[in-house]
């Protein structure tokens, strides 16, 4: 088990080495988001703004008009919340090169309580016409995801997290940005899931297996631009769809599947996530049992919609 903050901070570190031209800004958060060791390496290009989320973000900007790749970095509920004004108007109606690259997000910020934990930042980001937003499930699809950020051209969301996730994939596991990975094969139902509920899904598919259920799991990491072509086959083979994701079942990423259905391929569909709720403080494993988002919740979710 191992944190998606830790490998962005990894990939940070060599993209230093790689691409001369990333920089990285932070709100007074460097330990947290872990951008020390890239401060300590690249100190002239590394930018302590302060508690000033909105001005970061329109720093980056102005970086990323002189060719920079500025990765501007808080929590969640900052980046997206409070600078949603300086994303939208300033990085996104430009369409600036500069990754929002936040961690702290989901039910799993834990004990800091709903102040904190940003469960509508997928939602609100993914409405900015012309952003990328991008949800690892794991350490080493965080690492690779923040290595396509990087060349990628164009504004990106790069959500992460704060504690240790399960392992789903090996280290130097293939990236690409706007195209989904199939986990698991099946033909009862799918489960489209991203960030740590990816490993619930897999967990909920054993499961099932043993039931005579034939679940396919599916990481959609990215949530704008979503990968139709293999949701509609998902839907076509399978007839039945669970989303699952910590984050609000508004606007996330069972939103942006429920949009698609509807539009190519009318099909029953469940939803795993937070019911239009805020959160509360506690352990993340109890918040994750509580709020139905973990691998019982799925179960639950793909018994209704069969």
């Amino acid at each position: 088990m191992r944190a998606t903050r830790d490998a962005f901070g990894k990939a940070l570190l060599e993209l230093g080495a790689e691409m001369p031209e990333v920089v990285a800004l932070t709100a007074d958060l460097g330990g947290s988001v872990k951008t020390d060791d890239f401060a300590k390496k690249y100190p002239a290009r590394f930018f302590q703004m302060g508690i000033a989320e909105a001005n970061m973000v329109d720093v980056a900007a102005g970086m990323a008009t002189a060719g920079k790749i500025p990765f501007a970095t808080t929590f969640a509920m900052f980046g997206t919340g409070r600078a949603w004004e300086s994303v939208r108007n300033t990085v996104g109606y430009p369409g600036l090169n500069v990754k929002v690259a936040c961690t702290h997000s989901g039910l799993s910020v834990g004990e800091d309580g709903a102040s904190h934990q940003a469960l509508e930042d997928v939602a609100i980001m993914r409405v900015i016409p012309g952003m990328t937003v991008v949800v690892p499930a794991d350490y080493a699809s965080a690492f690779a995801a923040t290595k396509a950020v990087a060349r990628h051209k164009g504004p990106v969301y790069l959500r992460l997290g704060r504690p240790k996730v399960k392992d789903v994939y090996k280290d130097g596991e293939p990236f690409q940005i706007g195209k989904a990975k199939i986990i698991r094969e099946g033909k009862d139902v799918a489960i489209v899931a991203n960030g740590p509920c990816v490993a619930f899904a897999v967990e909920a598919a054993e499961t099932l297996a043993k039931e005579g259920i034939s679940a396919a799991v599916a990481d959609f990491h990215t949530v704008k631009p979503l990968d139709t072509d293999t949701l509609v086959k998902l839907a076509t083979t399978c007839g039945a769809i669970v989303t699952a994701e910590e984050h609000n079942v508004i606007g996330g990423l069972g939103g942006a599947v429920a949009e698609t259905l509807a539009r190519l391929k009318p099909t029953p569909v469940r939803f795993v996530g937070t019911q239009d709720t805020f959160g509360e403080s506690g352990d993340p494993e109890l918040l994750w049992k509580k709020y139905g988002i973990d691998a019982a919740g799925i179960l639950k979710a793909v018994r209704e919609v069969l």
